[in-house]
């Protein structure tokens, strides 16, 4: 189904063959005749701006609607996972619209950030297995602690300094 839906789409993929015919036509070779398969789903991937945007706002607006339904139900703690869980997963995908998916992949696991990633996304899906597979209420809220608090600690990795700063002010609140 796939893929004959992209052969009969109407947007034909124009873009320019893959890195490896780039390189030949530096090197005076004639390029492949034929685009590789995965060059021509890639290519058809490719959205324009004005795509990217409405990707983003989109899933920017369901994120934030999943957040404000999931503080509405805060005392029923599955409804309450499945919300916030899933306004996590659409706040990162619309991230993913502006960036590009592939890069915001590269930077979410950078070296930096890979412990931050790994906690997050691992607390999420825990979260989501605990309040629909176990019906645990108190490894819900175990995990819900978690992945707000990774969420908080992935954010600040994007900002300059943020998790310094952040870890200094508890240092000093602790008297540490």
């Amino acid at each position: 189904f796939f893929f004959s839906h992209v052969a009969s789409s109407p947007r034909p993929c124009t873009m320019p063959h893959g890195a490896m015919d780039k390189v030949k036509l530096m090197v005076g070779m004639e390029p492949s005749a034929e685009p590789e398969l995965q060059d021509q789903i890639e290519d058809c991937f490719q959205l324009s701006r004005m795509e990217r945007l409405y990707g983003f706002a989109i899933c920017i607006t369901a994120g934030l609607f999943c957040s404000f339904l999931s503080s509405l139900v805060f005392l029923k703690p599955t409804k309450f996972a499945i919300l916030y869980s899933l306004g996590n997963i659409l706040s990162l995908t619309s991230t993913g619209f502006l960036m590009g998916f592939w890069s915001q992949l590269k930077n979410m696991f950078k070296s930096h950030r890979l412990l931050a990633t790994l906690v997050y996304l691992g607390a999420m899906v825990a979260t989501l297995v605990c309040a629909c597979y176990l019906k645990s209420f108190p490894l819900t809220v175990v995990c819900l602690v978690i992945q707000s608090a990774a969420l908080t600690w992935y954010c600040l990795s994007y900002i300059p300094g943020g998790r310094t700063a952040v870890g200094a002010v508890f240092k000093g609140c602790l008297g540490m």
